[in-house]
């Protein structure tokens, strides 16, 4: 089982680290009292790989001192239970910016401290839960896509590549490009079945056009190199924290060519390890 702790300074974008986690498939439970953890790992055990990946967030909200939360740990630690903790945190003129922009309440505020003093004596208090923590992730100058990225490379593991989906869609240029197309690719240079008698009311889904599409080198020779050019940026994207990436393929009327392609393309990006749908936009008009 994957144990995540998730911890750190208010404001700094715990919510979004444990947002991203339940993304990648992880169960998530905010703010659990540190005397529960123990118990609550024992449940996840117990179900036999129902919670395989299990993520918790824990602050200064559920106590002033962190002694609860270490024992928790031992406790785990006695139970041969792997955890990752991981402490965001941000500079404090930022935390102060964001809880000027959302007005909301910092949690050490409540006794009259002013919002500095608050972020200050919290940062005192967290520090020894950040000096036990296995990452350590400042989110001052980092994006919301950058901050998923980190997390995918920090907790994802084998579920890297299952982070962002491929869509993968063909369509016909006569017909406008889809608005969500992130790469566009144009395939109306290839030879058109269209001309072909036997196959003109046929589609890219027909064994018959796909081979006559794939009968010529320049197409076998455009494939390759787009594989090879998906091969390169696909990781990127992960890495950048990109959630679903829409590649078209088109044609002249979105039947014959760029069906065709789009599901060769889908296959490469499948057989990748990505998870990938493949749809043909165009397929039914008339």
């Amino acid at each position: 089982m994957q144990f995540v702790i998730v911890s750190g300074l208010s404001g700094a974008g715990k919510s979004k680290t444990a947002s991203f986690l339940e993304d990648l498939g992880f169960y998530c439970v905010d703010n659990m009292p540190a005397d529960l953890i123990p118990q609550f790992a024992q449940l996840c055990l117990a179900t036999k790989g129902r919670y395989e990946r299990v993520a918790l967030v824990t602050d200064v909200r559920g106590s002033l001192t962190f002694e609860g939360l270490f024992k928790a740990l031992d406790s785990l630690d006695q139970m041969h239970l792997q955890f990752t903790i991981l402490f965001v945190e941000a500079d404090t003129d930022v935390i102060i910016k964001r809880y000027k922009e959302t007005r909301r309440k910092h949690p050490l505020t409540k006794d009259g401290s002013d919002l500095l003093d608050a972020v200050e004596r919290e940062r005192m208090l967290l520090e020894p839960i950040r000096n036990r923590a296995n990452a350590i992730i400042n989110t001052s100058n980092l994006s919301t896509a950058k901050l998923r990225g980190e997390i995918i490379n920090l907790v994802a593991g084998d579920l890297k590549d299952r982070a962002m989906t491929v869509s993968v869609v063909s369509f016909g240029f006569k017909y406008g490009l889809p608005m969500d197309a992130d790469l566009v690719f144009d395939v109306r240079f290839l030879p058109n079945p269209y001309y072909i008698s036997e196959l003109k009311y046929k589609t890219g889904l027909d064994q018959e056009v796909q081979d006559f599409v794939f009968s010529y080198q320049q197409t076998k020779d455009f494939v390759a190199k787009v594989e090879d050019l998906l091969a390169f940026c696909l990781p990127s994207y992960v890495d950048e924290g990109k959630t679903n990436l829409v590649i078209a393929v088109g044609c002249t009327g979105g039947k014959h060519r760029s069906v065709a392609v789009a599901r060769a393309l889908g296959e490469f990006a499948s057989k990748r390890g990505y998870a990938t749908t493949v749809g043909h936009r165009d397929l039914g008009r008339r």
